[in-house]
């Protein structure tokens, strides 16, 4: 088994290779050759949360599971509060095949997956990224974001305004200015990123115009919820997984409400595939309901073990 520490990750693994894994994995999950298994999510008091996603690609000959999960004291202790490993398995025997540092690689998948929902469906006129949030996510979104749209302009809003410097300073880096604005000042923006890790919503229906195209990345958890239900119902709704959209994702509060059905939801793996034709009409609303499938994480963890063997990094261990 090698082991592939945290460390190694960034010299490894690439925005351009998540976002290449992350759309192979959308298209092998349409076809039926690779499935998620049942996420586990557990409580574990005072905002902590931890938790495994899994699954099989059988096209990628990939089986693994991801575990780890939020801790929000880390942030005081100089780590990020997101802390995760992927552990890779040979899916004929068994056999352990390497412990990969997931922390990277969950900020560039997470990544990925929104950049695919704004290169699939977003207009291709959008010129105005709007961001909702500003913690240690928003700023792969961002980078991730410019590469698929040639945006004029970056607006964004975080409950907590002094950190939105941080995200500004990516802006400049990307060479996109940058302004802070209400949450009615989401009614410039042609593409809409939130991510977050609200209980409660914060973006109102209200604050969306027509034709915009939403990536709500950051409810994946039973109760979080970054979106007015409302504003699902106004919407083409999009996800990664249905099973998940509809349990641990922003779907979880519309669903129950009885304003979308379940079956009104496509996989955004169609689109890519064709068999859905995404995006409609200039003034549609689509919404993409990101919560993080383990066959992402497997697709990138499975990049960085690659590499690793290719260029004698990692630990090697007999198990």
């Amino acid at each position: 088994m090698r082991i592939v520490p945290e460390a190694l990750i960034a010299g490894l693994v690439s925005a351009q290779d998540a976002f290449a894994a992350v759309e192979a994995v959308f298209a092998a999950m349409a076809r039926g050759e690779a499935c998620n298994f049942p996420v586990v999510r557990e409580a574990l008091g005072g905002g902590r949360q931890y938790g495994f996603k899994s699954g099989l690609d059988r096209v990628g000959v990939s089986l693994g599971v991801k575990a780890g999960g939020y801790f929000p004291g880390n942030a005081s202790r100089g780590m990020i509060n997101h802390q995760s490993s992927v552990f890779l398995f040979d899916p004929e025997t068994g056999q352990p095949l390497a412990m990969i540092g997931g922390n990277l690689l969950t900020a560039l998948r997470t990544a990925a997956a929104s950049a695919i929902s704004i290169d699939r469906l977003a207009r291709a006129d959008a010129r105005v990224l709007g961001i909702v949030g500003a913690g240690h996510q928003a700023a792969f979104q961002l980078r991730a974001a410019a590469r698929v749209r040639r945006f004029e302009r970056v607006i964004a809003w975080n409950l907590h305004p002094e950190m939105l410097p941080r995200l500004a300073a990516v802006a400049a880096e990307v060479g996109v200015p940058f302004e802070s604005v209400s949450l009615d000042g989401m009614l410039a923006a042609d593409v809409i990123i939130t991510i977050t890790s609200s209980p409660a919503f914060s973006l109102a229906s209200a604050h969306v115009r027509a034709g915009t195209h939403l990536a709500c990345m950051g409810t994946d958890t039973v109760g979080k919820q970054e979106v007015e239900p409302a504003l699902l119902a106004r919407s083409s709704v999009f996800c990664d997984e249905v099973a998940q959209s509809v349990t641990i994702g922003e779907a979880q509060h519309a669903v129950g409400l009885g304003l979308i059905a379940e079956a009104a939801i496509v996989p955004l793996g169609e689109v890519l595939t064709g068999a859905h034709p995404g995006r409609q009409s200039a003034e549609e609303i689509t919404l993409f309901d990101g919560t993080g499938v383990g066959l992402q994480d497997l697709a990138v963890a499975g990049v960085a073990l690659a590499r690793a063997v290719e260029r004698g990094m990692g630990v090697v261990v007999e198990v």
